[in-house]
């Protein structure tokens, strides 16, 4: 009887540290931002999605959630602001 009321303290212990790790149960990304990524998605698995100026055909599935991101920030939709580079300037000065 002992041992079994020790594996259920355990079972607690262990769902309370998992619940500590979360910051906020909020939204981080809007559903219509969602929908905005679904159709730049779309577009590259049928091929006609278009970067930028250059008009290139996208290649990267990454670079097609990037745009699909970037329209949504563009017309006003809740999405988390862009993170900077992995370069930071000061490496750059190192390099150079």
């Amino acid at each position: 009887m002992a041992t079994k009321s020790r594996s259920r303290s355990s079972s607690s212990r262990s769902r309370s540290s998992r619940s500590r790790g979360r910051k906020s149960s909020r939204r981080k990304y809007s559903p219509s931002a969602g929908s905005d990524v679904k159709r730049e998605m779309h577009e590259f698995k049928r091929g006609k999605l278009k970067s930028g100026r250059s008009g290139k055909t996208v290649k990267s599935r990454k670079q097609a959630i990037a745009i699909g991101l970037s329209e949504a920030r563009r017309k006003g939709k809740k999405v988390p602001a862009k993170k900077s580079s992995g370069r930071s300037s000061s490496s750059h000065r190192k390099a150079a």
